[in-house]
This record gives structure tokens, C-alpha cells and sequence, in this order.
């Protein structure tokens, strides 16, 4: 990795936060992108994926299975940026990107790959979902999109992502990174 995975992760924190913080309650029930997912639902995945990969930075196991509910408790959009903060702090210790993750049998490195992927592409869909811009930092793009279209047809095989979207020629490293994860860049809610 050119850059270190706990800055990558604050990069992508830092992209996807404030689409957080601009979702309404009323935006909620929206769809979004990510077809078998409304606004609520996809807010809930991205928190457990951020939360259980904290775990997953220190080699404990994580649930990824049972999503729970985070958005009925307290100021979820602020606990989202903190989360987020704890996310890249646990992925900053040394070793973190390093050996096999003991709970999904993946190298380490790739699952900082996975994460940074959801929160690069749900902030997307959350954006889209709730109309607001979505700017990705173009270096941490760079750096992921090649590791997630390796690792995409993995994600196809557990069902993960979708089938690859065709993206327009002349398509952007980031739109290009959404179409391997099933997403059409051209998606709207309406």
C-alpha cells in the first residue's frame, strides 16, 4: 500500500461522513443503488460493517451476519463520524494489515480493502439515495479501485456485489470502481 490503510480509512470517512450527517429522518425509507437496500437499511450495514471491523483491524471476530440496529439510539449521524475515527485508529495499529484474519480466513490487507470499498461505495448510494454530491479522495480511489476489481468476483461468488454494470467510455477510476460493484452510475431515485 502506498498510503497507510488508517489513512485511507480517514479519507473515506471524511467523504461519506457528511452525506450522513445530510440524510433527513424523512429520507430514511428512500431506495437507494443498492437494490435490496433503503436509506435506513444501508445506514445500518455500513454502521455494522464500520463497528464489527474494528474487531476485524485487531484479529478478533466479528458478526458480520446479524445486522443490528444502530439509528434508534442517541445522535447516530455524530456516532457515525466516530465510528468512523475509531475505524481508521484500529486499523493504524501495527500488524493491522498484516496475516490472516483468524474470523473470515482472508488476508488482513484485503479485508482493509473490503471496508474502505463499502464506505467508498455506500457513501455513493447514500448520496444518490438523498440527493446530495459525493466527492471520494482521489488518491484513495486510486488505491483501492484495482484491489476491489480483483477481489470482486469473490464478492460476486458470496453474493455480495452485484453483476458488473457496463460504465460509459471515458468512465472515472471511481465510476469504474461502481460499475465492478454492480452499481449504474446513472442511477436515480426517480
Amino acid at each position: 500500500m502506498v498510503n497507510s490503510v488508517s489513512s485511507l480509512i480517514d479519507n473515506a470517512v471524511r467523504a461519506t461522513a457528511p452525506v450522513v450527517d445530510g440524510i433527513t429522518d424523512e429520507q430514511r425509507g428512500a431506495p437507494t443503488p443498492c437494490s435490496e437496500y433503503d436509506v435506513r437499511a444501508l445506514l445500518n450495514h455500513l454502521f455494522h460493517v464500520v463497528t464489527n471491523f474494528q474487531k476485524q483491524a485487531v484479529g478478533e471476530r466479528a458478526d458480520l451476519a446479524s445486522v443490528g440496529e444502530y439509528l434508534d439510539a442517541g445522535d447516530w449521524r455524530s456516532r457515525f463520524r466516530e465510528e468512523g475515527e475509531r475505524l481508521a485508529e484500529a486499523w493504524r495499529a501495527p500488524g493491522s494489515a498484516e496475516g490472516i484474519s483468524p474470523g473470515m480466513g482472508l488476508p488482513q490487507r484485503t479485508l482493509a480493502y473490503m471496508v474502505l470499498g463499502d464506505l467508498l461505495v455506500h457513501g455513493w448510494d447514500l448520496a444518490r439515495a438523498t440527493g446530495q454530491a459525493y466527492t471520494p479522495d482521489a488518491a484513495t480511489v486510486e488505491e483501492v479501485a484495482p484491489e476491489l476489481e480483483k477481489i470482486a468476483p469473490m464478492g460476486r461468488n458470496a453474493g455480495v456485489y452485484a453483476e458488473a454494470v457496463p460504465v460509459p467510455s471515458g468512465a472515472t477510476p471511481f465510476e469504474r470502481m461502481l460499475g465492478d460493484t454492480g452499481r449504474d452510475v446513472s442511477w436515480s431515485p426517480r
